[in-house]
């Protein structure tokens, strides 16, 4: 079997690095990118380029954003008491997806995992801790996965943030053991908010 052109191989392996992305699905993206019309492929190209520069996180809540403050902390119709606490700014979209959460978001940037040599320090903990100075925050709801670091974390933050005299309230476990949010259905994440209680 005759081998692929260097830049063909060279577009493959940078598809298949793509999360969801495996070899068959980077193969056949490949092969059609590279017998598209020349314009398609550089508007492609260039939307890809300009969505990595353009967006950024929010400085206030960590959310994907174009503007700062994001769209959800600019809103004055959010309810600026409740704060959704999430590992990462994707997981903003998929509670976002329900339909039924007002209130506002904030991005841990992952969780605690000493085996990866992830620390509470290196999450953004101290950023949350300094909202509740300055915002009316009255409870912070924990939508965390149901995993062991998950869990970890979320009983880290409902002890640290208790001392704050905050409200910590935790999603329903309506997840599946093991997985994130962003494998969940909207209705799953609605009951799951709809049924959330206070850590002990």
């Amino acid at each position: 079997m005759a081998s692929l052109p260097e830049p063909i191989s060279q577009l493959l392996a940078a598809l298949n690095s793509l999360p969801g992305i495996g070899p068959r699905s980077a193969e056949r993206l490949a092969l059609h990118i590279v017998q598209s019309n020349a314009d398609s492929v550089r508007h492609l190209a260039q939307t890809l380029v300009q969505a990595r520069e353009r967006i950024r996180t929010c400085n206030v809540c960590g959310a994907l954003t174009e503007q700062m403050p994001c769209a959800i902390c600019a809103d004055p119709k959010r309810d600026k008491t409740i704060v959704c606490v999430v590992e990462r700014p994707v997981d903003i979209i998929s509670v976002e997806k329900g339909g039924s959460y007002r209130g506002l978001f904030h991005v841990l940037g992952g969780k605690i995992s000493p085996l990866n040599g992830v620390e509470p320090e290196d999450l953004q903990v101290a950023a949350l801790e300094m909202r509740l100075k300055h915002e009316p925050i009255q409870e912070i709801i924990l939508a965390l996965g149901s995993d062991v670091e998950g869990d970890a974390t979320s009983f880290y933050l409902a002890k640290r943030l208790r001392a704050a005299g905050v409200k910590v309230t935790r999603i329903a476990q309506g997840l599946p053991a093991g997985s994130g949010l962003e494998f969940a259905d909207e209705l799953t994440l609605t009951r799951a908010l709809d049924g959330r209680r206070v850590v002990e």
